[in-house]
């Protein structure tokens, strides 16, 4: 049987260990992973560095360094978990693996740099561990969605389940924009609001409804017409756009208030059993106009108030149209640009179609003029608007 002071000794005798000087030369060119406690990341690290509790590495190393190639410096407070780290990576392939002697505690104490991470409080890493258990997201991601600011248009079929599961994400600022009020016709579908708050402002049912979800998020209501005399201001600041309108005058008046401000818009639609979802990023891909440059004639886009909706249509676009907000903050997979997913509700089928980015676009296109904010009105259904020029969504 070998004592504790047996197996480190025996560990650093089969690994490479520098000193902090020689790991402060490698820091840009080599990924630094603390192996340390949640508590001690938290208390103070190094730039830079991947934090992977040493009781997760092997679980969680190759996807947070997938090149085994790829050179790696680790450390802990004082060596010696890094040194056993070490090891393991090595009998995983790693080839390029350091343990720093000292650890953090000498880095520290040599006056090296370090800093105080922005981290979770106890209560979140609770209410987010299946995403902190995800590598792709970990505590760096969901901090990103805290910080994150997403605008919804429209808090009716579409918005109401986007809104829900962003606030459920912890998504830190959720904006919605509706001047609408509660029907009782909406709650076949607007899951956002109940028979108590018929009547009442979507926009006040909708915060209330998110901040019982979650109430580490931000609501910001926008009761207010969105038109051209205030489009920009309203998407100042904001990092995605979610469309859950249901008319052609605010998806056009959207597509270039989103073109000079280089924000993406996560599009989505419904009629009867079929729903579209895409992404337009703007300048990236296609843009809303390089899609339709013209809204169709009225006999051919009947609205949902004549034509009707399957109730749980919205719910499986808008849950759609959250992921999508989602991997656009995360930078994760491969968003819908360039690409419409149709769904048809009778058929259980998706189908994707690709949409390319039209060079003559009168919008984005190479030759575009500068585009000039307007209303849209005039051009479009007049059935689309809703009574009180509401940008209310399905």
């Amino acid at each position: 049987m070998a004592s504790f002071r047996e197996l480190l000794a025996r560990a650093k005798a089969g690994i490479t260990e520098i000193s902090p000087a020689e790991a402060e030369t490698r820091l840009g060119t080599s990924t630094f992973i603390d192996v340390r406690e949640q508590d001690e990341f938290d208390a103070g690290t190094i730039p830079g560095a991947v934090h992977i509790l040493r009781g997760f590495l092997e679980s969680q190393v190759e996807s947070r360094v997938p090149d085994r190639d790829a050179p790696v410096v680790l450390y802990c407070a004082g060596g010696m978990r890094s040194a056993f780290a070490a090891v393991t990576l090595n009998e995983m392939g790693y080839t390029n693996v350091v343990s720093m002697e000292g650890g953090f505690g000498q880095w520290k104490n040599e006056g090296r740099n370090w800093i105080t991470p922005v981290s979770l409080s106890a209560e979140q890493r609770d209410r987010y561990k299946r995403h902190l258990l995800l590598p792709e997201v970990g505590e760096a991601g969901q901090q990103r969605l805290l910080e994150s600011k997403v605008l919804l248009l429209g808090a009716g079929g579409l918005g109401s389940p986007a809104a829900m599961y962003l606030a459920a994400a912890g998504v830190g600022t959720l904006g919605i924009v509706d001047m609408d009020v509660v029907d009782n016709s909406n709650l076949q579908r607007q899951i956002l609001h109940n028979i108590d708050r018929v009547g009442d402002r979507k926009v006040d049912s909708a915060k209330k409804t998110l901040t019982l979800l979650n109430p580490d998020i931000n609501v910001v209501g926008y009761d207010v017409r969105f038109g051209a005399e205030n489009v920009l201001d309203i998407l100042d600041g904001y990092d995605v756009v979610v469309d859950g309108t249901d008319n052609f005058p605010t998806r056009y008046l959207l597509n270039d208030a989103a073109l000079i401000k280089r924000i993406p818009v996560v599009h989505g639609s419904i009629f009867r059993f079929e729903g579209q979802v895409t992404v337009f990023d703007p300048y990236v891909g296609p843009c809303y106009r390089c899609l339709l440059p013209e809204p169709p004639p009225p006999e051919l886009a009947p609205s949902c108030a004549e034509a009707g909706v399957l109730g749980v249509l919205p719910g499986i676009i808008g849950s759609i149209q959250a992921l999508e907000a989602i991997k656009l903050l995360l930078d994760l997979g491969d968003p819908l640009r360039g690409r419409l997913l149709a769904y048809d509700a009778l058929e259980q089928s998706f189908r994707t179609f690709k949409v390319r980015r039209d060079p003559r676009c009168p919008a984005c296109g190479e030759d575009a003029p500068e585009i000039v904010i307007a209303e849209y009105d005039q051009h479009c259904l007049p059935h689309a608007l809703l009574a009180d020029g509401s940008t209310a969504g399905h």
